[in-house]
Protein backbone atom coordinates (compact mmCIF):
# COMPACT_ATOMS: atom_id res chain seq x y z
CA UNK A 1 0.00 0.00 0.00
CA UNK A 2 0.80 3.27 -0.53
CA UNK A 3 -0.20 7.12 0.22
CA UNK A 4 0.31 10.37 -1.23
CA UNK A 5 -0.60 13.98 0.15
CA UNK A 6 -0.47 17.14 -1.32
CA UNK A 7 -0.88 20.44 -0.49
CA UNK A 8 -1.99 23.88 -2.42
CA UNK A 9 -2.52 27.51 -1.04
CA UNK A 10 -5.90 29.56 -2.44
CA UNK A 11 -6.55 33.09 -2.19
CA UNK A 12 -10.40 32.32 -0.81
CA UNK A 13 -12.01 31.47 2.41
CA UNK A 14 -11.84 28.03 3.59
CA UNK A 15 -16.05 28.10 3.27
CA UNK A 16 -15.70 29.17 -0.76
CA UNK A 17 -12.68 26.59 -1.21
CA UNK A 18 -14.49 24.05 0.56
CA UNK A 19 -17.42 24.48 -2.14
CA UNK A 20 -15.18 24.25 -4.92
CA UNK A 21 -14.35 20.91 -3.57
CA UNK A 22 -17.88 19.41 -2.43
CA UNK A 23 -20.56 20.83 -4.90
CA UNK A 24 -20.96 18.95 -7.81
CA UNK A 25 -21.17 22.17 -10.36
CA UNK A 26 -17.78 23.46 -9.11
CA UNK A 27 -15.79 20.36 -8.79
CA UNK A 28 -17.37 19.53 -12.68
CA UNK A 29 -15.03 23.07 -13.47
CA UNK A 30 -11.61 21.04 -12.44
CA UNK A 31 -12.07 17.68 -12.24
CA UNK A 32 -9.81 15.29 -14.09
CA UNK A 33 -6.60 15.76 -15.52
CA UNK A 34 -5.82 18.42 -18.22
CA UNK A 35 -6.98 17.21 -21.37
CA UNK A 36 -9.96 15.54 -20.10
CA UNK A 37 -13.35 16.23 -19.97
CA UNK A 38 -16.81 14.43 -17.54
CA UNK A 39 -18.91 14.11 -20.40
CA UNK A 40 -21.25 11.08 -17.54
CA UNK A 41 -20.82 11.48 -13.56
CA UNK A 42 -22.65 12.00 -10.40
CA UNK A 43 -20.18 14.17 -8.97
CA UNK A 44 -21.59 15.46 -5.58
CA UNK A 45 -19.58 15.52 -2.65
CA UNK A 46 -21.83 17.79 -0.27
CA UNK A 47 -24.23 14.27 0.62
CA UNK A 48 -22.97 10.76 1.68
CA UNK A 49 -24.04 8.18 -0.94
CA UNK A 50 -22.24 7.22 -4.12
CA UNK A 51 -20.30 8.69 -6.62
CA UNK A 52 -18.75 8.24 -9.94
CA UNK A 53 -17.57 10.06 -13.11
CA UNK A 54 -16.81 9.39 -16.35
CA UNK A 55 -13.14 10.93 -17.28
CA UNK A 56 -12.52 10.92 -21.10
CA UNK A 57 -9.57 12.44 -23.43
CA UNK A 58 -9.19 13.86 -26.78
CA UNK A 59 -9.07 10.17 -28.69
CA UNK A 60 -12.68 9.12 -27.02
CA UNK A 61 -10.96 7.26 -24.02
CA UNK A 62 -13.04 7.08 -20.95
CA UNK A 63 -11.56 6.34 -17.38
CA UNK A 64 -14.43 5.46 -14.64
CA UNK A 65 -14.00 5.39 -11.12
CA UNK A 66 -16.53 5.68 -8.82
CA UNK A 67 -16.87 5.41 -4.63
CA UNK A 68 -18.72 6.78 -1.41
CA UNK A 69 -18.90 9.37 0.44
CA UNK A 70 -17.89 8.60 3.85
CA UNK A 71 -17.87 12.01 5.75
CA UNK A 72 -18.37 15.45 5.17
CA UNK A 73 -17.57 17.82 8.28
CA UNK A 74 -18.32 21.48 6.54
CA UNK A 75 -16.31 23.45 5.73
CA UNK A 76 -13.18 21.48 7.09
CA UNK A 77 -13.42 17.92 5.26
CA UNK A 78 -15.19 15.73 2.65
CA UNK A 79 -13.63 11.61 2.53
CA UNK A 80 -14.90 9.18 -0.13
CA UNK A 81 -13.94 5.72 -1.49
CA UNK A 82 -12.11 5.65 -4.31
CA UNK A 83 -11.55 2.87 -7.24
CA UNK A 84 -11.00 2.78 -11.13
CA UNK A 85 -13.46 0.74 -13.05
CA UNK A 86 -11.79 -1.80 -15.72
CA UNK A 87 -13.35 -2.52 -19.40
CA UNK A 88 -16.22 -4.35 -18.32
CA UNK A 89 -16.70 -2.10 -15.48
CA UNK A 90 -15.89 -3.74 -13.02
CA UNK A 91 -14.19 -1.93 -9.97
CA UNK A 92 -11.15 -2.45 -8.88
CA UNK A 93 -8.80 -2.24 -5.56
CA UNK A 94 -10.27 0.64 -3.43
CA UNK A 95 -8.15 3.47 -1.76
CA UNK A 96 -9.62 6.42 0.57
CA UNK A 97 -9.24 10.53 -0.18
CA UNK A 98 -9.84 13.47 1.95
CA UNK A 99 -10.11 17.07 1.24
CA UNK A 100 -9.20 18.67 4.28
CA UNK A 101 -9.71 22.64 4.04
CA UNK A 102 -7.86 24.86 7.03
CA UNK A 103 -7.63 28.48 6.76
CA UNK A 104 -4.36 30.47 6.35
CA UNK A 105 -3.06 34.22 6.53
CA UNK A 106 -3.51 34.83 3.14
CA UNK A 107 -6.57 32.60 2.63
CA UNK A 108 -6.93 28.75 2.65
CA UNK A 109 -5.10 25.29 2.90
CA UNK A 110 -6.30 22.38 0.87
CA UNK A 111 -4.46 19.27 1.43
CA UNK A 112 -4.97 15.83 -0.56
CA UNK A 113 -4.80 12.99 1.13
CA UNK A 114 -5.17 9.68 -1.03
CA UNK A 115 -4.69 6.33 1.36
CA UNK A 116 -4.20 2.85 0.59
CA UNK A 117 -3.37 3.13 -3.12
CA UNK A 118 -1.94 -0.29 -4.45
CA UNK A 119 1.55 0.33 -4.89
CA UNK A 120 4.07 2.97 -5.64
CA UNK A 121 3.52 3.25 -9.10
CA UNK A 122 -0.25 3.88 -8.84
CA UNK A 123 1.01 6.35 -5.95
CA UNK A 124 2.61 8.33 -9.06
CA UNK A 125 0.22 8.37 -10.89
CA UNK A 126 -2.05 9.80 -8.57
CA UNK A 127 0.16 12.32 -7.72
CA UNK A 128 0.09 13.22 -11.83
CA UNK A 129 -3.38 13.13 -11.63
CA UNK A 130 -4.48 15.02 -8.56
CA UNK A 131 -1.73 17.80 -9.88
CA UNK A 132 -2.39 18.23 -12.77
CA UNK A 133 -6.26 18.49 -11.64
CA UNK A 134 -5.32 21.19 -8.48
CA UNK A 135 -3.61 23.32 -11.52
CA UNK A 136 -6.96 23.56 -13.26
CA UNK A 137 -8.58 24.79 -9.78
CA UNK A 138 -5.80 26.66 -8.98
CA UNK A 139 -6.41 28.75 -11.95
CA UNK A 140 -9.96 29.04 -11.41
CA UNK A 141 -9.63 30.03 -7.66
CA UNK A 142 -6.71 32.82 -8.89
Amino acid sequence: MADLKLERDFPVSPEDLFAWVSDGAKLLKWWGPEGLHVPEHDLDFSRIGPWYSVMQNGEGQQFKVSGHVTHIDRPKSVGFTWAWHDDQDQRGAESHVTFSVSATDSGSRLVVDHRELVDAESATNHNEGWTSSLRKLEALCN
